[in-house]
């Protein structure tokens, strides 16, 4: 068997690749993992289990709280919401564990399952593995001890949920938003209910589209992936910005009052500015991955902050800020973790965040934005090469060395092997486009002889 975990839980075709069977096993495996480590420490154990409005949701929402029930957990069902909703109640209700069923800004055939811990952390590596292991040999007929009367776990809806969330971001948010016209793209997702609510509470005038999920047009040509319909009523409407979640909302993009595409390594620099200026942005330092384009790193450095650098993945982000205590990180992808007020990406609280920052400086999205230039960055990926090879190729490197010396200070290389396919992912930043492209096609070019 393969790794079913990927960077961001187990996902693949519902009902295929992720079927009931296989998301009551893992539920039981989760549960029985978490009480070796010690998670429940002699306590009835609970569970905290939210989904997207995905028509496979229905089911398999039904299958995880059976094999925890199963399992001895009782179950706080809180229907549909975002996973940062989901991932805040697991710390805020004490629950021992969250479950989140999405598959995020993924088209609707798919879905996935995300396990939280006790606080509403994603589950580490090791834990995983071990769900994973534990699965397998219930799977392949090993016994567990299955708990009868009295010890199965309970199952109740919790419809505070939605409420207990919403107050929470309203808490956190350093300033009002009245005078604020926003246009809110929602994705046909699990924050159509929430995002509307949250910003109409803070104060802004709000217009929304993408707002009516019906199970089957989850991101369908709108939300964080699809920017073209948002784009149009922003200007259509005269808003002064307008924000884009994904399927599950723990992803914000943005689009200034012009129509722009106002991306997460923009909002991060805002974002960062404001926390400085707020002193909450601890040791000056904000945390981005590899992907990051140039031009961020260019702000951070006039701006006197210091920027840390990951592997690509917002769990890789998260752990850096968790281990060092810094405040602030994120993806270009619009994954943005406030780490004092979320354990996750939370779109809802990032817009939230942005559209504050507008309000108190009175100053437009894209004069905020002005911090940072998007230098032109050139993505080629070349199929059909033996990607393991890309860091022991002499040909290879020597190659990357002329192209870094050519864009000098204002550029940048950046060579990745897929994770999960034969190839190479070529980028190329460079503060002229044509220069860009240029330099990746030479570069793929050699990927190919050297690799292939």
């Amino acid at each position: 068997m393969g790794r079913l975990f990927g960077t961001d839980g187990v996902r693949g075709v519902a009902n295929a690749d992720l079927t009931a069977e296989l998301a009551l096993g893992l539920s039981v495996a989760a549960a029985h993992v978490l009480a070796e480590a010690g998670t429940f420490e002699g306590h009835r154990p609970t569970a905290v289990v939210g989904r997207d409005p995905r028509a496979s949701g229905e089911f398999l929402e039904a299958a995880v709280v059976a094999g925890l029930a199963s399992a001895g957990v009782d179950v706080l069902r809180v229907g549909v919401l975002p996973t940062p909703a989901v991932a805040y109640l697991t710390g805020a209700l004490g629950a021992d564990l969250g479950v989140m069923l999405s598959a995020s800004h993924n088209a609707m055939p798919d879905n996935g399952i995300k396990f939280f811990a006790r606080g509403g952390h994603k589950l580490a590596d090791e834990l995983e593995d071990r769900i994973e292991t534990v699965y397998e040999e219930h799977r392949t007929g090993a016994p567990w001890d299955r708990p009868t009367g009295a010890g199965v776990g309970r199952v109740r809806d919790y419809d505070e949920g939605f409420d207990k969330y919403v107050a929470h971001l309203i808490a956190v948010l350093p300033n009002r938003l009245d005078g604020l016209k926003i246009v809110l793209d929602e994705a046909h997702g699990a924050a159509a209910r929430v995002s509307p609510e949250a910003f109409a509470r803070a104060g802004a005038q709000i217009v929304t589209i993408g707002a009516e999920p019906d199970g089957l047009n989850i991101n369908d040509g709108c939300g964080s992936t699809h920017l073209g319909l948002l784009k149009a009523a922003v200007v259509e409407h005269g808003a002064h910005l307008g924000i884009a979640h994904d399927g599950d909302a723990d992803r914000c993009l943005a689009v200034d009052a012009d129509g722009n595409e106002i991306d997460g390594d923009q909002i991060l620099a805002v974002l960062a500015l404001a926390m400085r200026e707020a002193g909450t942005l601890r040791g000056d330092t904000v945390v981005a991955t590899v992907m990051s384009n140039l031009g961020f790193k260019l702000a951070m450095e006039r701006e006197g902050l210091s920027l840390v650098q990951t592997a690509v993945g917002d769990r890789y982000v998260l752990e850096s800020m968790k281990e060092h205590g810094y405040a602030l990180g994120g993806e270009q992808s619009g994954h943005v973790i406030v780490l004092d007020h979320a354990t996750t990406g939370d779109g809802t609280l990032t817009g939230l965040m942005l559209a504050a920052r507008i309000a108190a400086t009175g100053r437009s999205l894209a004069e905020l934005a002005g911090v940072m230039e998007r230098l032109p960055q050139v993505l080629v990926n070349v199929p059909d090469v033996d990607k393991t090879r890309v860091k022991t190729s002499a040909e290879l490197a020597s190659a990357v060395s002329d192209a870094e010396r050519e864009l000098g200070t204002t550029g940048r290389v950046l060579l990745r092997p897929s994770g999960t396919e034969p190839l190479v992912r070529v980028m190329v930043e460079a503060a002229d486009i044509e220069q860009a492209r240029s330099v990746a096609g030479r570069l793929a070019d050699v990927v190919k002889s050297a690799l292939g």
